[in-house]
């Protein structure tokens, strides 16, 4: 790339790696992050998404669901035993409103993907969207 208003720098320079050479600075919401919650902050926030997403995990299990991996962060995949009645379910809790996941599929396998990603997340929205859940299980299975 070429033009005056281009600062090279002797590190890596971001903008030749990204098609948008405007997203130079993209360490600064890191930077802001760890500015503004500090290095414990940080490790509170990771902690009590993992506390969460195991209590979801969990829930959803003693419900019937198949969990497809280790909850190692704030990932679960979530399978019902047949990829059609998998997509179903996905469909029934996307227009319910209550939570939003999406859908992945590997090895042959289709299956709900959901991230507890907000600091926002409570146990009771947890609770509501595993019942949300079975109730889209209940619909898709008895329909």
């Amino acid at each position: 790339m070429e033009g005056s208003y281009i600062i090279y720098s002797d590190m890596r320079d971001n903008l030749l790696y990204t098609m948008e050479m405007s997203r130079r600075a993209r360490g600064i919401e890191l930077w802001a992050t760890l500015k503004s919650l500090g290095k414990n902050g940080v490790k509170l926030l990771v902690d009590n998404l993992h506390e969460k997403t195991e209590y979801f995990s969990e829930q959803l299990k003693d419900n019937g669901f198949h969990i497809l991996n280790d909850v190692c962060f704030n990932q679960i995949n979530v399978y019902v035993g047949d990829n059609n009645i998998t997509q179903s379910i996905l469909q029934t809790i996307q227009q319910s409103g209550v939570c939003w996941c999406g859908g992945a599929n590997r090895f042959g396998k289709s299956f709900i993907r959901i991230s507890v990603c907000s600091y926002k997340t409570t146990y009771n929205d947890i609770d509501m969207s595993v019942k949300a859940f079975v109730e889209a299980r209940n619909s898709v299975c008895n329909s």
